[in-house]
């Protein structure tokens, strides 16, 4: 018993040859402006989600921390990725806890738990993936560093 579902349409259509949006909400006219959202979306998470800042204080200590050694650009880059994984997945736990919290609003929904524990459980996923690099990388080099400034 599949059902197919089908998108909702617009019955106007854009002679430019553009999709038709009229069912968006708000459409950016321009790169610009996309880019002014995105920024906004950065910006509240990190003036409202406390575990989104400590990620970038992390990230900026390792990142240092990977200058300082002077590791090799392909070593602070795969760090770096590893960084934006876990800010993205940061994001899209924001995102998704937003969405379901307008959905459920203040009633408890086994669903909606299960939608955020999925959420929260992407970027712990991440976050252990970044740490489990930044030691890769990060370590050998400052373990070389103290044994050769403090055992000499």
């Amino acid at each position: 018993m599949s059902q197919e579902i089908s998108m909702p349409t617009s019955k106007r259509s854009d002679q430019a040859g553009k999709p038709d949006r009229d069912l968006a909400w708000q459409i950016a006219p321009n790169l610009l402006v996309s880019f002014k959202y995105a920024w906004a979306g950065v910006r509240y998470a990190f003036i409202t989600q406390r575990n989104f800042r400590i990620h970038i204080i992390i990230g900026t200590l390792a990142i240092g921390l990977g200058v300082f050694l002077q590791l090799e650009p392909i070593e602070l880059s795969v760090i770096g990725l590893t960084i934006g994984g876990v800010l993205a997945m940061e994001l899209l736990n924001t995102a998704i806890e937003s969405v379901v919290d307008l959905t459920v609003k203040q009633s408890y929904h086994e669903l909606a738990k299960i939608a955020k524990d999925c959420a929260a459980g992407a970027v712990l996923i991440s976050a252990l993936a970044a740490v489990l690099v930044a030691c890769a990388l990060l370590l050998p080099p400052l373990f070389t560093l103290i044994v050769s400034n403090f055992f000499i």
